[in-house]
């Protein structure tokens, strides 16, 4: 098992068919103690306790509350000790043209995407430290690169190009820590933010574009998450893991 006895702090991961909730599950079957951190607590709590194995954990969080991280935080070192990972799936979209973003739909995304990755971050990296061992992965998207053109708005874009900055900055901040970062950048991958959303001829229209004729499933981003969480990626940091079934061929 690749994350044996690991802690695994996971953002977002209450919904069901959710990318989060996957990349749980696949944890849990590696091994590890998952901590799924959304914004229910009932919710979080179902979750966890669906997952394969014992010992896991569901708290209520807003990733963007200073305060509620923190309280967070707290309880996970009560009852584990430790923190091995930090999953920042934690995000929200808008498919709203650049004209028509306000500053109420501005603050939402980047509050979410943004802040809440540097916010959770924030919080895990002191017992990081002290650890002298950690990974923390943080999810963007190919829109960030590519300019939108999938589902999200411009302001999303730019949240999760902010996202792959902060990354990248914070990988050759701590990597004296012997503190891993990574991103991943997903295609469209099919799950509740998605769905019902996008017409049988938009579908097709994107799938046109993919080499390898698909749409993304949640355990496509749960494997390369499992990926960098574990020893696999041990001299892998600051990279950007594109997930996208060759969408974005550099």
């Amino acid at each position: 098992m690749l994350l044996k006895d690991k802690v695994v702090i996971i953002t977002g991961a209450a919904s069901e068919r959710g990318l989060g909730r996957a990349t749980a599950k696949l944890f849990a079957e590696n091994g590890a103690k998952i901590v799924i951190a959304d914004l229910n607590e009932q919710a979080s709590v179902n979750a966890a306790n669906a997952l394969p194995g014992e010992g896991h954990m569901g708290v209520a969080v807003n990733v963007a509350d200073e305060q509620q991280v923190q309280a967070a935080k707290e309880k996970i070192l009560a009852k584990y000790g430790r923190i091995d990972s930090l999953v920042n799936y934690a995000g929200i979209t808008q498919p709203l043209k650049v004209m028509d973003i306000k500053a109420e739909n501005y603050d939402a995304v980047l509050n979410v995407s943004l802040r809440g990755t540097l916010l959770m971050s924030q919080a895990v990296i002191p017992t990081m430290r002290q650890q002298k061992s950690g990974s923390i992965i943080c999810i963007s998207s190919v829109s960030a690169q590519r300019g939108g053109g999938i589902f999200g708005g411009p302001h999303y874009s730019a949240a999760k190009a902010g996202v792959l900055g902060l990354a990248r900055a914070m990988a050759r901040e701590l990597g004296a820590d012997n503190i891993r970062v990574n991103a991943i950048t997903p295609g469209l991958i099919q799950t509740d933010i998605t769905q019902g959303k996008l017409s049988d001829e938009q579908t097709a229209q994107i799938i046109a574009g993919i080499p390898l004729a698909r749409l993304g499933n949640a355990i496509d981003i749960a494997g390369a998450a499992l990926f960098l969480a574990s020893d696999l990626s041990s001299y892998s940091t600051g990279i950007t893991l594109d997930v996208n079934g060759g969408m974005l061929i550099h």
